[in-house]
C-alpha cells in the first residue's frame, strides 16, 4: 500500500511539472482549430499573398481560426490588400493592425494595381478598409487579441521583420491587459513559427527578414519566452510554387485577387519560392511530417547579421529541415491549399 501510494504521488507531480513546462517545439494541438496571428510584411514578396490564401484554405477546413492579421511593412495599402484576400474569402471581419513609423514604406505594384483594380466602376475586389492609416496599431491589437484566448493556445506565424513582435514584448500593461508583453505571450503563445534567418552550411548570408529589422531580430531570438521554430531562407529556396498552377488552378473566378497579385509580381511564367507558406504550414501541421527539425537550441544575430544556432539540451528554438521526399509532399500540398476555392464561391 505505502508502495502504490508513492507511485500514485510521483506520477500525480510527473503529470504537474509536465504541464507546468514549456515544451521545446510545438506538439500536435490537442484540439482544432489552431487560434492562428498572421503578422507579414505583405507587399515586398508576393510569397506573403500566397500564404494568406493557404491560412484561409486551412481555415475552410476546420484546421486553423485566423484571429487577426498585423502588419510589419509601413505601406497604407498594405492593409486594404489584406482586407481585400480576407474579403473574397468570406472573412471581411478579421481584424487588422499596421506598423507605425516601421520599415520598407515603398510601394507595391501588386499591392496598387490589386487594390485599386475596378469594373465599371465598382472595385474588382470588395473591402471596406482604404488606407492602413485607419487601422489600429499592430500591437495594440495583437496584446488586444492575446489577452481574449485561453492560456498557451496561440500560434504565432511571423513571415517578415521582427518590428510589432519586438514592440509587443516591450509593451505595457494596458487596458487590453494588467500583464506586460513579455508575460502576456509566455501566458498565451503556444508557438512563434518564423521565417526567418539561414541555417544552411553552404553560402551563409544574411536574410532579408533578419537585416531589414537586425536589432529586432537579435532581441527576439534573445528574449523571446516560449518555443520558437523557424523555417530558415533554404527553406522555402528548396520549395517553389509553380506558375503553372497559377495559370491553371486559379480559374474558378474570373478575377482572383491572389493570381492577379502573382502575375504582378514579376513577368510570368515564373516558379516563386515558398518561404512564408512553410512556416503557415508548419505552425498547423506540426506533425503531418512535412518538416524535419533541428535539434533544440538558440539562434542568434551576429554583427554581420547572420544567423547562427547553438545546439543545446533543452534549448527553446528550432528550425526546419526538408527531405527530397518531403520537398515534393510540401509542394503538393501548397499547391492545394493555395488554389483551393473559398467555401463562398
Amino acid at each position: 500500500m505505502p508502495m502504490s501510494f508513492s507511485i500514485l504521488s510521483a506520477s500525480l507531480w510527473l503529470l504537474f511539472v509536465m504541464s507546468m513546462t514549456q515544451p521545446t517545439c510545438a506538439d500536435e494541438p490537442l484540439t482544432r482549430p489552431v487560434k492562428l496571428i498572421f503578422d507579414t510584411d505583405m507587399g515586398n514578396d508576393i510569397d506573403d499573398a500566397l500564404a494568406l490564401g493557404v491560412i484561409h484554405a486551412l481555415q475552410s477546413r476546420g484546421e486553423c481560426e485566423l484571429l487577426a492579421v498585423t502588419l510589419s511593412k509601413d505601406n497604407d495599402l498594405a492593409a486594404p490588400f489584406v482586407d481585400l484576400v480576407n474579403t473574397f474569402y468570406g472573412r471581411g471581419n478579421i481584424p487588422l493592425g499596421v506598423v507605425r513609423n516601421g520599415k520598407t514604406p515603398e510601394d507595391s505594384r501588386y499591392l496598387t494595381d490589386t487594390v485599386k483594380a475596378s469594373d465599371n466602376g465598382q472595385s474588382r475586389f470588395p473591402h471596406e478598409l482604404r488606407s492602413g492609416k485607419d487601422a489600429p496599431e499592430a500591437v495594440g491589437l495583437l496584446r488586444k487579441t492575446l489577452a481574449a484566448q485561453p492560456d498557451r493556445s496561440v500560434a504565432l506565424v511571423v513571415v517578415g521583420f521582427s518590428t510589432n513582435i519586438l514592440r509587443l514584448l516591450d509593451s505595457p500593461a494596458d487596458q487590453n491587459s494588467p500583464l506586460t508583453g513579455q508575460e502576456l505571450v509566455t501566458r498565451k503563445v503556444r508557438l512563434l513559427s518564423m521565417m526567418a534567418g539561414m541555417f544552411s552550411e553552404k553560402n551563409r548570408v544574411k536574410e532579408y527578414n533578419v537585416f531589414i529589422d537586425s536589432p529586432a531580430a537579435q532581441r527576439v531570438f534573445t528574449e523571446w519566452p516560449t518555443p520558437l521554430v523557424t523555417s530558415g531562407f533554404e527553406i522555402g529556396l528548396a520549395i517553389k510554387f509553380p506558375a503553372s498552377s497559377i495559370e491553371r488552378d486559379f480559374g474558378y473566378v474570373k478575377h482572383h485577387p491572389l493570381k492577379q497579385a502573382y502575375e504582378l509580381y514579376q513577368k510570368m511564367p515564373y516558379d516563386r519560392e515558398t518561404w512564408d507558406l512553410t512556416s503557415v504550414l508548419y505552425a498547423v501541421r506540426p506533425n503531418h511530417g512535412y518538416f524535419g527539425l533541428s535539434p533544440a537550441g538558440r539562434i542568434r544575430v551576429d554583427a554581420q547579421d547572420v544567423t547562427q544556432f547553438e545546439a543545446m539540451d533543452g534549448g527553446p528554438q528550432r528550425y526546419l529541415t526538408v527531405t527530397a521526399e518531403q520537398i515534393a509532399r510540401v509542394r503538393e500540398a501548397l499547391i492545394q491549399l493555395a488554389s483551393q476555392p473559398p467555401a463562398n464561391r
